[in-house]
């Protein structure tokens, strides 16, 4: 009895041993990452950019296929689909448990207000930022991230947005021993050179990568250990043993036509470059030099400066019979649901097909003000420019006319909070007050195009009590006061525009400037409304206060911090006070 005991039981331990080693390779096979959100998009590719393939509801389960960089594929519905990894939970074991110590390697960083973290994860706090070109000592590495030694103290980085100093320019077979740096934002990365290569990746304008081959108009290019297709017209080559750039090339006998009725000309090449001179509508200007939407000309006889390239009509010398202009590495969404797409750029030319709000084409050139799109049957038709909002660099497109409406026309900005009162702090770190006053700066500059006196509460980083935000609005008989602000809420799954008014008579003022807004933007649509606040209470002129999304949302921080989308805001008030005062 006692041997049988002892034989079932040296069994069971078999059996037990036999199932021990099969969970092992099940576990291998890959990670399950748990949804932590509420209606999370699952997108076609790594970024926001990217179409919406479906939903996912908080605690769905699913594999992780891959990283990169802060996106998560996982397998959804039997397809490949893309999450933000801070909007899903992956197991500790997943993120890598032993970091990798530095080999006293300095780091360059690629892009520009890098935040440094005090962990290796986006949750972790933001101890400041870091900017392109400068160079830190690497102090160790964990998965995707980079401990660097910063002047904000040890902190960590996303290994996305640093290169190595001591890596081997040659590594990639194939190389041409050169570099590029990127000149496009949403620059579309492709599989093969064509535009029917599928999107594989975006680049963004400052992004430096690894030149492999070039075949005509396209460049073979490697970039954070991927590599791919990108249009050669928006690469910088430099070759790695002269470092002689090839940029200036591309903008030989380029110039610029001014659109604008005065166009202010800059030390830099960003909305924070101090004024240092003007120009007027009709000049033309041979163009030096681009970078990131703006151009550097000759304003004056030795003297030089930089302007927004939106407000220059650009001509090359030499043309190949084509009035296009060039905008690969863009796409176009549509904001109407049945809008026509024409056979050639006007209204007269025959409908070839119709296309619903949210769709989403490649753009390949700009002709007046339509864009030439390709169609998902490979064929290429033409949109009207104001009907659509724009991801990438392609230049915007405002209504023709709306400038007739706000000429002269007495508009006060009002950049939400300022100095000691930050406003809300966003769930990744941005600063509501830095944010309003980008927003406000940016549209400044287009209606003031538009010959609009523009004034402005705040210009700086600077606190204004709430009686004299209204009493500029009072001393300059505003024709229209926007107040900008963003939006917080202990909710992080809200999202979208609100727009509020308190007197009768800014109703209609609300009205137009929401409509298209949320038409420009594509954010949900939380409606205009009463609301109590002093700016737009005490102020008896037409005054409305505009709640821009949420910075609590983490997926909408991102969106609403982006040049896309403030370049798109920025035309959506833009066209709401044309309307308005049109009518």
């Amino acid at each position: 009895m006692q041997k049988r005991r002892s034989i079932i039981l040296a069994f069971c331990f078999i059996l037990l041993a036999g199932l021990i080693k099969l969970e092992g390779p099940a576990k291998a096979e890959g990670t399950a990452v748990t949804i932590s959100t509420h209606n999370l998009n699952v997108r076609q590719g790594p970024g926001l950019s990217y179409p919406i393939l479906g939903q996912a509801q908080k605690g769905d389960r699913f594999n992780m296929l891959s990283q990169k960089g802060e996106w998560i594929e996982i397998a959804f519905q039997g397809k490949k689909g893309w999450v933000a990894s801070w909007l899903v939970s992956v197991p500790a074991s997943s993120q890598g448990s032993s970091a990798n110590k530095g080999s006293g390697s300095h780091a360059i960083i690629t892009t520009d207000g890098l935040r440094v973290r005090n962990g290796p994860g986006t949750g972790y706090a933001v101890l400041g930022t870091v900017h392109k070109k400068a160079a830190y000592k690497v102090l160790e590495s964990k998965g995707n991230w980079i401990k660097l030694q910063t002047p904000h103290g040890d902190g960590w980085v996303s290994g996305e947005y640093v290169q190595n100093s001591s890596q081997n320019k040659n590594t990639v077979n194939g190389s041409s021993g050169k570099t590029g740096k990127i000149t496009a934002n949403s620059l579309n990365i492709r599989s093969k050179p064509s535009l029917h290569g599928a999107v594989t990746g975006k680049l963004n304008a400052g992004d430096i990568v690894t030149v492999i081959s070039q075949n005509g108009s396209w460049t073979e290019v490697a970039f954070s250990g991927n590599t791919g297709w990108v249009s050669s017209q928006y690469v910088e080559v430099q070759s790695s043993q002269s470092g002689e750039s090839n940029s200036a090339l591309p903008n030989i006998g380029k110039t610029g036509t001014v659109t604008a009725t005065a166009l202010t000309v800059r030390n830099k090449g960003s909305l924070s470059g101090k004024p240092i001179g003007s120009v007027s509508k009709g000049q033309a200007f041979s163009i030096l030099e681009e970078m990131n939407n703006w151009s550097k000309i000759e304003y004056q006889p030795g003297s030089f400066g930089w302007v927004a390239s939106w407000f220059l009509e650009q001509t090359k010398a030499k043309k190949s019979g084509t009035a296009h202009q060039a905008v690969n590495g863009s796409s176009a969404v549509i904001l109407h649901n049945g809008l026509n797409i024409r056979k050639s750029a006007g209204t007269h030319s025959s409908v070839i097909h119709r296309a619903n709000k949210g769709d989403s084409f490649d753009i390949i050139s700009l002709q007046n003000d339509w864009y030439e799109i390709r169609l998902p049957n490979g064929q290429s038709g033409y949109v009207a420019g104001w009907i659509v909002s724009v991801n990438g660099s392609a230049p915007k497109v405002e209504k023709q006319g709306a400038e007739m409406h706000l000429k002269n026309k007495t508009i006060v900005l009002d950049p939400g909070h300022g100095g000691r009162d930050n406003g809300t702090t966003g769930a990744r770190g941005t600063l509501e007050k830095t944010l309003t006053l980008r927003t406000a700066q940016l549209l400044y500059e287009k209606l003031r195009s538009a010959g609009a006196n523009v004034i402005l509460t705040r210009n700086s980083d600077s606190y204004l009590p709430l009686p004299s935000r209204v009493g500029v609005s009072h001393y300059h008989n505003a024709d229209a006061f926007i107040s900008i602000h963003y939006d917080s809420i202990a909710d992080r799954t809200v999202r979208g525009m609100t727009t509020y008014y308190y007197h009768s008579f800014q109703k209609s003022l609300a009205s137009n400037i929401h409509s298209n807004v949320t038409s420009m933007t594509n954010l949900r649509d939380r409606g205009y409304r009463l609301g109590d606040y002093h700016v737009i209470r005490e102020n008896k002129r037409n005054a409305v206060l505009l709640e821009l999304g949420y910075l609590s949302n983490p997926a909408e921080e991102i969106l609403i911090t982006s040049a896309q989308y403030q370049q798109s805001v920025a035309a959506g008030i833009y066209q709401g006070l044309a309307r308005y005062f049109k009518n």
